[in-house]
């Protein structure tokens, strides 16, 4: 219990010193930005941190009614709420064809290309696609977003189920077992870490395709925000806030799939009885 201890203790102060670090490296490279004779302003190249931190609980409103916070917030509960209902989507549709993938080599062979053909076709391409097929800048962002979460999660949930041994295959079937029965007793709870796996790989990426496909095709997110502050529409701060609560928001997506494992999963919970 006590090594556990130590470890846990350990694996935090590594992750403290290196987003320090990384801080450190920001602020450093920030002053030689500042110090330099380049005729292009700090604030367009690598700006100080902390000014970014200032313009977000700054009181002015840059648009007439909004601050800059309030007009990222804004824009990133669209952003947000489409890459939800995407992640969502397409996590359940990866887990069943995972199922079906497993239940039928057919199936496997069939759909197994194809999903990696969709995977390769760049995001960029796939909106004005998407967009043309639906006329509707939500639907296809959600569509996007569905696309990228529901590969990661068919695969890494396919390899959890077929990682499980011959062994326990032939113990379910001595007993009797039905399809049913392997699949809800041995085969998904031995996928469920892969499964959350495939999540948290997917999270992130679902939040980044909706932002990358927002400054495309206009409209409201967090994206086109991020194109209007590029363009020279609002302060360059803005736009380096955009970014940072972006990197944020794709950060804490991935931690709270963690997080989710954490409550939900057996051999978490097991882990957990074990400390102790």
């Amino acid at each position: 219990m006590a090594q556990i201890k130590k470890k846990k203790n350990s694996s935090t102060m590594v992750t403290l010193l290196w987003t320090l670090a990384f801080f450190l490296i920001w602020e450093l490279i920030a002053f030689w930005v500042e110090s330099s004779a380049s005729i292009r302003s700090p604030e367009k190249v690598l700006p100080h941190f902390w000014k970014i931190v200032a313009v977000a609980f700054d009181g002015k409103t840059i648009n007439g009614t909004d601050t800059a916070i309030q007009l990222v917030w804004l824009n990133a509960k669209v952003t947000l709420i489409r890459s939800a209902q995407g992640f969502v989507i397409g996590a359940s549709i990866g887990f069943l064809l995972a199922i079906l993938m497993s239940l039928s080599q057919i199936i496997k062979k069939i759909a197994f290309p194809y999903l990696m053909i969709i995977q390769m076709i760049p995001i960029l391409g796939m909106a004005p696609i998407l967009l043309s097929f639906t006329g509707d800048i939500d639907s296809s962002r959600i569509i996007i977003a569905a696309i990228l979460t529901f590969y990661p999660v068919a695969t890494n949930t396919l390899a959890g189920m077929e990682a499980v041994e011959k062994e326990k295959h032939e113990l379910m079937y001595s007993y009797a077992a039905n399809k049913w029965q392997l699949y809800t007793k041995t085969l998904i709870p031995a996928s469920i870490p892969y499964f959350f796996t495939g999540l948290k790989v997917s999270a992130p990426l679902a939040i980044t395709a909706s932002i990358l496909v927002d400054t495309l095709q206009g409209g409201i997110g967090l994206g086109c925000l991020l194109s209007q502050s590029l363009k020279g529409a609002m302060t360059r701060y803005v736009f380096w806030l955009i970014v940072v609560i972006s990197a944020a928001i794709g950060i804490l997506s991935y931690l709270l799939m963690g997080l989710l494992e954490d409550a939900i999963s057996s051999h978490k919970k097991a882990e957990r009885a074990c400390k102790r």
